[in-house]
C-alpha cells in the first residue's frame, strides 16, 4: 500500500465499501459524481478510491486545462485523490520547516463542468486576468525598525511603533536613499522587484514643523527569492502544491497602491477623496463604498478578484461639531449633564490638532476632571536654572500659539502619555476613516447601510469596473508595472448553465401530500393553501417575555400574539394548545449571565415538576436585537436543555401572515417536524446504503472582543433519504481557533445517534466544512480529517467520506451579459452554475 493511503477492505484491492473516497455514485466526484476541486474522494472504479493494500497503481493527479499555458494530457485511468509523500508547503506568509510527511491534496474535478442544464447563459465575472513574467524574481525582505534612543530606565520595554509611523519611516527610507519602489505590509515584510542593500539605515522622521525629528534604525534582511515560475508551473498543472509565498507576495504588490491612497480596514479599501459612493446616515455618521480584492488562482490562470464593500464611518468633523450631531439635544452650556455620554462617544477615538501643523494622530484617553479655565500645569525650565513655573492651559495656548480659547467651561481632552498632554476640544478634529460599529446604528441608519450594501447588480458591476480603472485602485500608481505585472481591466466572460429546480413534496391542511414544481426564473415556494409535510402538534410550550417593562409598540401584546400564532397553526392543519408556561422578565436580564441562567433553570425545573415533561420549545420575545441573544442560546440549548425560538415584539405585534408562517416553519423544524421534502432522491447517491450530511463551522467573537471563546457547531442529518432532520453539537474552544477540537469524537457521537434512530450506521458521510480559507485546507485535510478517521477506525467503522469546503467569502460575483442571460432585476438565473473557479 502506498505510504499514507487509507487502508480499505475491497475484495479486489481497488477500494472496498469501507475505504475512503467516492465510488461511481459518490458525492466526491467519481465518473457520475458531483465533486469539485474542494471535495474529497472520487475514483472511477469500485465504490471507493482511497487506496488499498493490493491496489495495482498509485493515485495520480489530473491536470486541469488552462488556456494561458500548455499542460499535459489528463490520464483518466487513475484516481482523482492524491496521497503522496512530499515537502510540507508554505502556509500563507509563514515559513514552516521543511520535512518529509504524508500529504493529502484536494481532489481536482475530472470533467469540464458537467452537462446537465435546462438552458445556457452568458455571464461576466468580477475576475480580471493578471499577466506576469514567469522569469521574474521578487525579493522578500524582513524589515526591523528600532528607535535610536538611549536605554530606558527601569528596563521598561520600548514603545511599540504604530503602523502609521512604520509607513512614514518606510517612505522616508526609500526617498532618502533613492531605493526603488516596493510593496510593504505595514509591519515586517517588504517585497521588491530588484535587490535592495542588506544593511542598517538611520532614518529621521518629523511629524510636525515644531517637533523634533525622531531617529530610527532600519535593518533590511533578505528572507527569500520568490520565483514566479513556480506559480506558472502550478497554474499549468506541472506541480501540485500551490506556492503560497509567491501568491502572498504578489497579493501584497497589488494592494500597495490602494493601501497608500485609501483608508484600509482589514481586507477592504475605502477611497475618501472623493468617495466611491457615500450616504449620510445622520448623527455624524456616513456610509462609504469601497472595495476588497485578492489574487486567485483559477482554471483560466491568475486573476484579480475585486468586489464592492460598504462600511459606516464617523465623519471628519471638529470634535464639538461631532458631539452636536451625534448626541441628541447636546448643549455646551449644560455639559455636565452630557459628560458620561461624551466620554462614551469620544474615548478611544483618534484626533488631529488644529493649532499647529503636524501629521501626528492623538488618541483620546479621557476628559480632564476640571474645566479648561481651571486647568494648570508646571512648565519646566529647559536649562534647569529656574524652578518650575505654574501655567494655565488657556494662557499657555494664547502665549505659545496665539489662540484664544472660546469654550473655557468644558473639559479639555487628555491624550495620556508620560507628560501632560491636554488640548481644548475646539482645537481637535476627528481623524478621517474611523469605523463606526454597525451594531450601534439606529434602525433607520442600519436600514440605509444595508440598502447601500445590497447594491443592485448593475450598480455593483459599474462600481467594480470604476474601481479597477481608478488611480486609487490596484491598477493605479504604476506599482504593479514595476513588478512586471499587468491587469486586463475587462471582466472575464464565462458560460453558465442553469439546472432544473427540484420538485418539492409538501402537505395540505387535510393531511394529504401534494407536489410543487418551481419556476426556473423564481425558484420560490410558499405555504399558501398548503402545509408542512409532517407538522408536529404543539402541546407543551412556553413563552418568555423580555418586554414586560417596555412601553408602546416595544411591549408584546401577548394575548393577541398567541391567538394569531395558534390561528396560523389551525390554518396549517396542525394542533397547537395554549402555552403551559408564561414568564415575564426584562431586557437587562439578557446581559446578566447569572440571572439569565437562573431564570431558564427555574422555568425548566417548574415545568418538569408540574407537567412531568419537558417543554417542546420556549418562545423568547425581545424588544430589539441584543448582545445577550448569543448568551441566551448558549445557556438554553447547551446547559439547560431547552429548545428556544426568538422573535422581536414589534414584528410579532404586527401579526403579518408571512411572518407567522415563517415562525411556524422554524418551530416545526426545531421540534422534530418536516417542513418540505424532495419528490426524488438526491442525485449521485445510488444504492441502498444510508448517507449522512454533516455541516461544520466555527463562530468567532467580534474583532474587539479578545476574551470570549470561539464556538464550534457540528450539525448532521439523522434520516435518509429525506435528509431533512438534524442533530447538533455545540462546543466552546480557544479564542479565534479555527480548527474544530475533537472533531472526530463529535462526529462519532452524531453517527451513534443516527444508529440509535435508524438501527444502521451511514455508509457514506458528506462533510460540508464552512469558514476556512484556502490556506487552511491543509489543516482540514491533515488534522480534522485525520482525527475523524482515527476515531472511526478505533470504533471499527469505515464509511466513505467526502469533504466539501463551502466558501462564502470568495467575493466572486456574476453578472448577465445581456437581458436574456438573467432575470429582470439584473441578477443571474437561480440555479446558474459556472465552473470558472
Amino acid at each position: 500500500m502506498e505510504r499514507g493511503a487509507y487502508r480499505g477492505r475491497g475484495r479486489n484491492g481497488n477500494g472496498g465499501r469501507n475505504s475512503y473516497g467516492g465510488g461511481r455514485g459518490s458525492y466526491g466526484g467519481g465518473r457520475d459524481g458531483n465533486g469539485d476541486h474542494n471535495s474529497y474522494g472520487g475514483g472511477r472504479g469500485g465504490r471507493s478510491s482511497y487506496g488499498d493494500r493490493s491496489s495495482p497503481s498509485q493515485s495520480q493527479w489530473q491536470p486541469r486545462s488552462n488556456p494561458s499555458f500548455s499542460s499535459p494530457k489528463p490520464n483518466n485511468s487513475h484516481s482523482q485523490v492524491q496521497t503522496q509523500t512530499q515537502a510540507h508547503p508554505d502556509i500563507g506568509s509563514s515559513k514552516i520547516p521543511e520535512k518529509k510527511m504524508d500529504t493529502i491534496t484536494p481532489v481536482r474535478r475530472p470533467d469540464n463542468g458537467g452537462t446537465v442544464a435546462v438552458r445556457k447563459c452568458y455571464l461576466r465575472v468580477n475576475h480580471f486576468p493578471v499577466s506576469f513574467n514567469p522569469q521574474s524574481i521578487i525579493m522578500h525582505y524582513n524589515v526591523e525598525v528600532k528607535a535610536k534612543a538611549p536605554p530606558l530606565k527601569n528596563n521598561r520595554p520600548p514603545k511599540k511603533i504604530s503602523k502609521y509611523d512604520l509607513s512614514l519611516i518606510r517612505d522616508k527610507l526609500f526617498s532618502d536613499n533613492s531605493l526603488p519602489a516596493s510593496a510593504y505590509d505595514g509591519e515586517k515584510n517588504i517585497f521588491s522587484a530588484v535587490p535592495l542593500p542588506e544593511e542598517t539605515f538611520t532614518v529621521d522622521v518629523s511629524k510636525g514643523e515644531d517637533e523634533r525629528p525622531v531617529s530610527y534604525l532600519v535593518s533590511l534582511t533578505l528572507v527569500s527569492r520568490l520565483e514566479l515560475r513556480k506559480l506558472r508551473d502550478y497554474l499549468s498543472g506541472s506541480v501540485l502544491s500551490i506556492p503560497r509565498d509567491v501568491l502572498h507576495g504578489l497579493d501584497l504588490v497589488v494592494k500597495e497602491n490602494p493601501s497608500k491612497q485609501c483608508v484600509s480596514l482589514g481586507r477592504c479599501f475605502f477611497p475618501m477623496n472623493p468617495p466611491l459612493r457615500k450616504k449620510d446616515l445622520n448623527h455624524g455618521i456616513i456610509a462609504i463604498g469601497g472595495f476588497q480584492q485578492s489574487l486567485k488562482s483559477t482554471s483560466q490562470g491568475l486573476s484579480l478578484c475585486l468586489d464592492y464593500s460598504v462600511l459606516s464611518f464617523r465623519k471628519k468633523l471638529l470634535v464639538l461639531d461631532f458631539l452636536h450631531e451625534h448626541i441628541r439635544d447636546f448643549n455646551l452650556r449644560e455639559f455636565g449633564r452630557f459628560r458620561r455620554q461624551v466620554e462614551h462617544v469620544l474615548i478611544g477615538l483618534k484626533v488631529n490638532v488644529k493649532h499647529r501643523k503636524t501629521k501626528q494622530k492623538y488618541t483620546i484617553t479621557r476628559l480632564t476632571p476640571k474645566v479648561t479655565r481651571h486647568i494648570t500645569f508646571p512648565i519646566l525650565d529647559p536649562e534647569g536654572r529656574n524652578p518650575p513655573k505654574e501655567a494655565t492651559l488657556v494662557g499657555y495656548f494664547l502665549e505659545k500659539y496665539g489662540v484664544n480659547i472660546e469654550y473655557k467651561d468644558i473639559p479639555a481632552l487628555d491624550f495620556g502619555g508620560n507628560k501632560t498632554n491636554f488640548v481644548p476640544m475646539e482645537l481637535c478634529e476627528l481623524v478621517e476613516g474611523q469605523r463606526y460599529p454597525k451594531e450601534n446604528l439606529d434602525k433607520y441608519a442600519a436600514k440605509d447601510l444595508k440598502d447601500m450594501s445590497v447594491a443592485p447588480p448593475r450598480v455593483r458591476q459599474s462600481t467594480i469596473q470604476a474601481m479597477v480603472n481608478s488611480e486609487d485602485g490596484p491598477c493605479g500608481g504604476g506599482v504593479i508595472k514595476n513588478f512586471g505585472m499587468s491587469v486586463n481591466t475587462s471582466m472575464t466572460n464565462v458560460t453558465g448553465r442553469v439546472i432544473q429546480p427540484p420538485q418539492l413534496k409538501l402537505g395540505n391542511p387535510n393531511g394529504q401530500t401534494v407536489s410543487m414544481t418551481l419556476e426556473v426564473e423564481k425558484c420560490q415556494w410558499n405555504l399558501v393553501g398548503r402545509s408542512m409535510v409532517e407538522g408536529k402538534p404543539v402541546e407543551c410550550w412556553g413563552i418568555l417575555d423580555f418586554t414586560s417593562q417596555e412601553s408602546g409598540w416595544r411591549k408584546l401584546n401577548s394575548k393577541q400574539f398567541i391567538e394569531n400564532l395558534m390561528g396560523k397553526y389551525r390554518k396549517l392543519g396542525i394542533g397547537m394548545k395554549e402555552p403551559v408556561w408564561r414568564e415575564q422578565s426584562s431586557m437587562w436580564s439578557l446581559g446578566d449571565y447569572n440571572s439569565l441562567c437562573k431564570l431558564l433553570e427555574n422555568i425548566e425545573d417548574k415545568v418538569q415538576k408540574r407537567y412531568r415533561r419537558k417543554l417542546q420549545f420556549l418562545l423568547c420575545v425581545m424588544s430589539d436585537k441584543h448582545q445577550g441573544y448569543k448568551c441566551l442560546k448558549w445557556i438554553a440549548e447547551t446547559k439547560v436543555g431547552i429548545v428556544t425560538q426568538c422573535c422581536l415584539s414589534g414584528i410579532a405585534n404586527e401579526g403579518k401572515d408571512q411572518y407567522l408562517t415563517n415562525l411556524a416553519l422554524k418551530i416545526n423544524a426545531k421540534i422534530g417536524g418536516s417542513n418540505v421534502e424532495l419528490i426524488n432522491r438526491l442525485p449521485h447517491f445510488e444504492g441502498e446504503g444510508h448517507v449522512m450530511f454533516i455541516g461544520a463551522d466555527v463562530n468567532h467573537p467580534a474583532s474587539r472582543d479578545i476574551n470570549s471563546p470561539s464556538i464550534a457547531a457540528v450539525v448532521a442529518t439523522v434520516n435518509w433519504p429525506a435528509a431533512n432532520r438534524y442533530a447538533a453539537r455545540v462546543c466552546a474552544q480557544g479564542h479565534r481557533v479555527e480548527k474544530i477540537l475533537n472533531f472526530g469524537r463529535i462526529c462519532y457521537e452524531l453517527v451513534s445517534y443516527y444508529d440509535r434512530l435508524n438501527k444502521v450506521r451511514p455508509e457514506k458521510i458528506v462533510v460540508f466544512r464552512d469558514g476556512v480559507s484556502e490556506s487552511q485546507f491543509h489543516m482540514v485535510l491533515t488534522e480534522e480529517l485525520q482525527d475523524l478517521k482515527s476515531v472511526f477506525s478505533d470504533a471499527n467503522y469505515f464509511p466513505t467520506i467526502t469533504i466539501i469546503v463551502a466558501q462564502k467569502r470568495h467575493q466572486t460575483r456574476f453578472f448577465p451579459v445581456g437581458p436574456k442571460d438573467g432575470i429582470q432585476n439584473g441578477n443571474v438565473f437561480p440555479g446558474a452554475l459556472n465552473l470558472y473557479l
